[in-house]
């Protein structure tokens, strides 16, 4: 059967691809952050997974206001890079893995996550930055791709605990599934920052290390964090949290961390990435 290996959080700041995108990795301003990724690209390519269960948020890409999913699967076999306003990304098309991903809709589906089945769509930086600052430049990517998209722009988003659940309830269809296949899920976004109003620039820095902390240590208080928590403590973007918890209800009880960091800023927005071994002591 498909089983869980690993775990990954990670943010996704728009200008981690153009600095890579640009070649500015190696910038005074740059090069710490894409440090802190070195380990984790080794780790990955040692063993590298063969498919990524990768939750993020579109940023009005394959979505607008017209049409919100809270939480959406991508069922296609490729999917085109998005047109964020200056062109896409200089990188491959991200390759998906169309039987697996029906499999795990139908089974969320049937374990009652209202799930909207997506057969087309762009990817946007919130799903392409987690690919680059884990694999690099490569001509193709070395794994396949099924994207959950989740609404964390329009409110109401949905709670910590019902990603928790989901994240619970994806464990249970990734190992459904009759195949052998190692399977990363990654939570990516956050942490803590704001883009508009007076507190734009919010990073805060104690509540983000205290979250990382808690994603191995006590999940459980992850799980019952507030959104008025979250726009108070970690700015009206830092609710892009409740991604991780996706991840981190998919892990199971017991995990490892392997790496952590942590860095401010990149552009306006606080980096936090785990890696974490969903198979202690195998």
């Amino acid at each position: 059967m498909a089983r869980i290996t690993a775990g990954v959080t990670t943010s996704h700041v728009p200008a981690i691809g153009a600095a890579i995108d640009n070649g500015h990795t190696a910038s005074d301003y740059w090069a710490p952050m894409f440090a802190g990724y070195e380990w984790s690209k080794k780790w990955i390519a040692e063993e590298p997974p063969d498919v990524v269960v990768l939750v993020y948020n579109d940023h009005a890409s394959a979505f607008s206001l017209q049409m919100i999913p809270t939480f959406a699967i991508g069922c296609a076999d490729v999917f085109a890079i998005a047109d964020e306003g200056w062109g896409p990304r200089p990188i491959p098309p991200v390759i998906g893995d169309s039987d697996f991903a029906c499999h795990l809709a139908q089974s969320l589906i049937l374990d009652e996550f209202d799930m909207t089945i997506i057969n087309e769509m762009t990817v946007d930086h919130g799903l392409t930055v987690p690919l680059s600052l884990m694999f690099g430049q490569p001509e193709v990517w070395p794994v396949k791709v099924v994207p959950i998209a989740v609404n964390v722009i329009q409110y109401p988003p949905p709670t910590g605990e019902r990603c928790f659940k989901l994240g619970q309830a994806l464990r249970r269809a990734i190992e459904s599934y009759d195949e052998d296949l190692n399977v990363h899920v990654w939570g990516t976004g956050g942490m803590s920052h704001q883009l508009q109003g007076p507190r734009a620039g919010l990073i805060n820095q104690p509540f983000d290390n205290a979250f990382l902390d808690n994603m191995t240590q006590n999940p459980e208080a992850l799980r019952k964090i507030p959104h008025l928590e979250y726009l108070r403590e970690a700015g009206s973007e830092g609710i892009e949290l409740v991604m991780w918890l996706i991840m981190r209800g998919a892990l199971g009880e017991h995990v490892t961390p392997l790496h952590r960091f942590y860095h401010v800023p990149a552009s306006n927005t606080a980096v936090g990435h785990l890696v974490l071994d969903a198979e202690p002591g195998r």
